[in-house]
C-alpha cells in the first residue's frame, strides 16, 4: 500500500474535521497535540471504560481506552525520547485494490525527539485482534514507513514489569522532584549502586528522601532493574545500573 493512497481524517484543536493526504498531514499537523477524532469504546459488562492518564512528559491529559493501553502509555511517557503523546488521534483510510474502502484508528500516538513518530494498537494479549486488524497492522505498517513513521502492536510488558513501572508513575508529578537540596542528596547517596533501603538511610530522611528516589527513577536520573523482581529494600539503585 503507497501513503499516496491513504488518507488522514483528524479533528483540529479548533475543533475543524479535516481529511487530507497522509502524507501531507505527517509533516504538518502535530497530532500530538489533537483529542480523540473518535471516542473510545465502552464495552458493555466490562469493569473497564475509557479514562484519563496524566503525562508527566507534556503535562496533559492523554485519552486511553483500556488497561493495555495505559500500560502502554505509562512505558512511553517514561521513555526520555518521547515528547508528545495522543490517544487516537488519527484515523486512516485507503481503498484496496477490489475498491473496498478500509479505515482504522490507531489508539496511540507518540512523537520523538527527532521528529520521528509511532502509531500504535494495544492488545491486551500478545497476538490478539481478528483478521480486520491484522490486516490493518500490515498496511499501516508500510504506510508509515513511507511517511518516516514507525507502526507496532505492542504487546503488554511482564507482569514484574507493569508492576514496577505502576508504582514508579504514582511518582512521576514533578511535585516529588521539587526539592532540590533533597535531589542533590539523594543523587549523591546513590552515586555509588547500593540498595534502595541503604541508600535512603543515608540520606537521613527516609519519608521525604524514598518519593524522591521513587521520582528520580520514573524520570531517569536514577535506574534500577526492573524486569527480573519487584522494587523492595533490597532493589540495587544507582547512576547507570542496567534497567
Amino acid at each position: 500500500m503507497d501513503a499516496a493512497r491513504v488518507e488522514a481524517c483528524f479533528v483540529t484543536v479548533a475543533g475543524e474535521v479535516v481529511q487530507q493526504r497522509l502524507g501531507r498531514a505527517a509533516g504538518q499537523v502535530r497530532f500530538e497535540e489533537l483529542g480523540p477524532v473518535a471516542a473510545f469504546p465502552v464495552v458493555p459488562g466490562r469493569s473497564w471504560g475509557p479514562g484519563w492518564w496524566w503525562s508527566s512528559t507534556t503535562g496533559r491529559l492523554v485519552a486511553h481506552g483500556s488497561m493495555a493501553m495505559r500500560m502502554q502509555l505509562m512505558l512511553l511517557d517514561r521513555e526520555r525520547s518521547v515528547t508528545g503523546l495522543a490517544g487516537r488521534p488519527v484515523r486512516l483510510l485507503w481503498r484496496e485494490d477490489d475498491g473496498t474502502v478500509r479505515s482504522w484508528v490507531p489508539q496511540l500516538f507518540a512523537r520523538y525527539a527527532d521528529g520521528g513518530a509511532l502509531l500504535a494498537d494495544c492488545p491486551a494479549v500478545p497476538g490478539a485482534g481478528g483478521p480486520a486488524a491484522q490486516r490493518a497492522a500490515r498496511v499501516l505498517a508500510r504506510v508509515c514507513e513511507g511517511v518516516g513513521w514507525v507502526y507496532r502492536r505492542l504487546d503488554p510488558p511482564s507482569p514484574v514489569v507493569a508492576a514496577n513501572v505502576r508504582w514508579l508513575a504514582g511518582y512521576r508529578h514533578p511535585r516529588f522532584g521539587a526539592d532540590g537540596v533533597l535531589r542533590e542528596a539523594v543523587l549523591a547517596a546513590f552515586a555509588r549502586p547500593r540498595a534502595l533501603a541503604e541508600g535512603v538511610a543515608a540520606v537521613g530522611v527516609p519519608l521525604r528522601a524514598g518519593p524522591m528516589v521513587f521520582h528520580l527513577l520514573w524520570s531517569g536520573a536514577l535506574s534500577a532493574e526492573l524486569a527480573d523482581r519487584p522494587l523492595d529494600a533490597g532493589t540495587v539503585v544507582g547512576r547507570g545500573v542496567a534497567a
